[in-house]
């Protein structure tokens, strides 16, 4: 999709794709990647896009500037934001977002100064507008931090063993995505989820159709080994997420996959 299309109804599609970025939507090989971008470009009338991402929109817009598939919408910071694309910009949907700042309530703050010098902790550059974000040391990180994020009233994420959320309480992928879909009337059938790692589990936990992709972290493929409606994909990144579409029989898929 073209930056300068205002984003469509796509409560129209026959198929929606609400994905993770890293190690999902861009994991696997350059040729896989290919594949099911080229094919998300050859059926636009019928395939809606969905980023659901850690990322922030400055990185979407980049990514998508530099050849990735441009998402009509985005459910981005963990969950923080949900906005549309519209004219290559990413814009807040403020209805949906409002109770997630009244949840946040301005904490970044206090978030960062009760853990300023936390063992294994260092605060990303990035200034999140409804979050706190940091790299982690797991080797020596102190756990306790997981207990005083919960003590201030906000929840604790660990993703990949390599990052740490403070997020508002009750808030993440999940949660954002089953609001926007809502939001914007699209059947939940036609929308499958897919992720790979332990910040994806809300959504891929929430009840749509999804898609824990091959070369997924073994701490998300424990958590969702017995839902019934997430496959588990054997093919990495975006070849699982193509196998997916094909198990679940959402749309036509390229041959071959």
């Amino acid at each position: 999709m073209s930056s300068s299309i205002q984003a469509r109804d796509i409560a129209t599609c026959r198929f929606v794709l609400a994905t993770d970025l890293d190690g999902t939507f861009l994991g696997g090989s350059e040729s896989d990647r290919a594949r099911l971008y080229e094919w998300i470009e050859a059926n636009r009338g019928t395939i809606g896009l969905i980023f659901v991402t850690g990322r922030d929109p400055r990185f979407i817009r980049e990514l998508c500037d530099g050849g990735v598939p441009w998402p009509e919408y985005v459910v981005g910071d963990v969950g923080t934001t949900i906005a549309e694309v519209r004219d290559g910009q990413i814009h807040p949907i403020v209805p949906l977002e409002e109770e997630i700042a009244a949840t946040w309530d301005n904490a970044g703050r206090r978030v960062k100064t009760v853990l300023q010098g936390h063992p294994g902790l260092t605060l990303q550059a990035t200034d999140f507008r409804y979050r706190v974000s940091y790299d982690l040391d797991i080797e020596g990180f102190d756990p306790s931090a997981s207990d005083i994020v919960r003590e201030m009233g906000h929840d604790p994420l660990i993703s990949d063993n390599r990052y740490f959320d403070v997020l508002p309480r009750g808030i993440s992928k999940g949660p954002s995505l089953r609001r926007l879909v809502a939001h914007l009337g699209i059947e939940e059938r036609r929308v499958l989820a897919a992720g790979d790692t332990l910040n994806d589990l809300s959504m891929l936990q929430c009840g749509l159709p999804a898609v824990a992709v091959g070369g997924a972290e073994a701490a998300l493929l424990k958590e969702v080994a017995d839902l019934p409606h997430v496959h588990k994909a054997d093919a990495i990144g975006a070849a699982g997420i193509l196998e997916a579409v094909e198990v679940f029989d959402m749309h036509q898929v390229p041959e071959g996959v």
